[in-house]
């Protein structure tokens, strides 16, 4: 159930952006429901990035992280969200990201800010 919750929650902050950007898009019609099947299953590859491959380029930009006092983090969170689309596109998954500045560095602030807000209200389970 926890991570159904949590899957709505990061569902919801990748829905912000892409409301929020022009440069974050999922290409069928709007509020349909292949929008939000679309939705989800983007929710699920953003998940399974962050997942496996962020803690593996956290490790290796450690020291930039750092260096930089966190900022960093920023680059690689959009590097992420490009992944995902790039990801998508190679399943046919009608998401795009159309570039790194400023679309998915804008759109990983986004989500970090909506899944942080909505993590607030999100019991942890303890």
């Amino acid at each position: 159930m926890r991570f159904i919750i949590r899957t709505l929650a990061a569902a919801a902050a990748l829905w912000v952006a892409i409301q929020l950007l022009d440069g974050i898009d999922i290409t069928t019609k709007a509020y349909s429901p292949e929008y939000w099947g679309t939705l989800l299953i983007v929710t699920l590859i953003f998940g399974l990035v962050n997942a496996i491959v962020r803690p593996i380029v956290k490790a290796l930009g450690c020291a930039l992280i750092v260096l930089t006092l966190g900022l960093f983090l920023l680059v690689i969170n959009a590097g992420m969200l490009l992944l995902t689309s790039w990801i998508s596109g190679q399943f046919d998954i009608p998401f795009h990201v159309d570039d790194f500045w400023p679309s998915a560095v804008l759109g990983a602030i986004i989500i970090s800010v909506v899944s942080w807000l909505l993590s607030l209200f999100i019991p942890d389970g303890d």
